[in-house]
């Protein structure tokens, strides 16, 4: 027998759903019914989202200045407030748990109008503006880098970190191994589908300018928009440096586990990811992203000195060739790069996460969570 149902709220991107189907598969393995809400993107994620039912909520974005523009999201969002409440009523959730983007916001806001327990997860350091409209409502906050605070949110906060895929899992458990002297020197360099261009421009070029020597040594995973695969593999092929270089790879995690340097963007799951399978980053924060958040990410991670933060105006093809080679040429300091991106994973965050919503859902206080008493 089920011990309840547990109603989560999401996005329809990767970013929001990946730790929502964490969480959902750790609350399955206990015994709890997970029903999901989300956009009318949602059939895209009906086959293999683990939950009984997937329930398409209307939203819309509040980005527009436009009065009228603003006028229709309003109206779209308060229907979609009507149909979380009908669904809520049906169901009856011992708890909703919201993971950002503005899908969330009429399941969320139907659920504090209706008391039923409620609790938001934000994967980045600085809160999106979904989650910083519910801030305020909700029951209890988890966080990926959110810090536990004396301040209105942080004093509702539990820094659960993100919960990662199984692959990666699988990877942390990869120990670190430095090359050495002639030894190959595996480097992976991906930049998610907006943030590619850069490194396709500027890593190979850079490349260019290391010693015959240390272009020897390198074997280069890459991920490059699929326009720009074709020149990437030539600029390889001309320098004699051995590069794999794919718009994706689906076994991304073991290649992060082979990796003797990762450069990359720092959205929240990559750094989470980089920082479980603990492998030392060159981070360089998408400078257009809208509330800064990669650079807020890549500052946690540098924090616990698992990797550097390197503005994208900063690097020059000479620059990122000076990074690189000197980081090749100092295996000790890579391997305690290494350590330190180690130190700072949360492999335990799925079940982390889980126990607070089910601390949540019986109506037990963050202070109370904070205290041990969920257990």
């Amino acid at each position: 027998m089920a011990r309840g149902v547990i109603l989560l709220a999401a996005g329809g991107t990767g970013g929001h759903l990946f730790p929502a189907e964490a969480l959902a598969h750790e609350l399955n393995e206990r015994g709890w019914t997970v029903h999901l809400a989300t956009d009318d993107r949602a059939e895209r994620f009906a086959a293999h989202f683990p939950a009984a039912a997937i329930h398409p909520i209307q939203s819309a974005t509040m980005g527009s200045k436009n009065p009228i523009a603003l006028l229709g999201a309003f109206w779209k969002i308060w229907r979609g407030v009507r149909q979380a409440s009908a669904v809520i009523a049906r169901i009856k959730p011992d708890a909703v748990v919201g993971f950002g983007g503005y899908p969330t916001l009429p399941p969320l806001y139907a659920a504090t109008r209706r008391k039923v327990p409620t609790l938001i997860h934000e994967q980045n350091a600085v809160m999106g503006r979904a989650n910083r409209a519910l801030a305020g409502r909700v029951d209890a906050i988890a966080g990926g880098f959110l810090p536990q605070d004396s301040s209105a949110a942080g004093a509702k906060t539990v820094t659960t970190g993100n919960p990662v895929r199984p692959p990666v899992l699988e990877a942390a458990k990869t120990p670190y191994t430095a090359s050495t002297g002639e030894e190959p020197f595996k480097m992976l360099v991906f930049g998610g589908s907006q943030g590619a261009q850069f490194f396709s421009d500027a890593v190979p070029t850079a490349i260019a300018l290391l010693s015959d020597a240390q272009r020897k040594r390198l074997v280069i995973t890459q991920q490059a928009r699929a326009d720009d695969v074709a020149r990437v593999k030539a600029a390889y092929a001309a320098l004699g440096v051995a590069a794999e270089v794919s718009p994706f790879f689906t076994d991304m995690a073991q290649r992060m586990a082979t990796a003797h340097l990762v450069i990359s963007r720092s959205g929240a799951s990559t750094v989470s990811e980089i920082a479980v399978i603990g492998r030392p980053a060159l981070l360089v924060p998408y400078p257009y992203a809208l509330d800064h958040d990669q650079a807020a990410n890549a500052a946690a991670l540098a924090a616990a000195g698992g990797g550097e933060v390197h503005p994208q105006s900063s690097l020059s093809p000479e620059r990122i060739a000076a990074l690189i080679g000197g980081l090749m040429d100092s295996p000790e300091r890579l391997a305690a790069m290494a350590a330190g991106a180690k130190s700072a994973g949360r492999p335990d965050a799925a079940r982390l996460l889980a126990d607070l919503t089910e601390a949540i859902a019986s109506q037990k206080t963050v202070s109370d969570f904070r205290k041990g008493t969920h257990a």
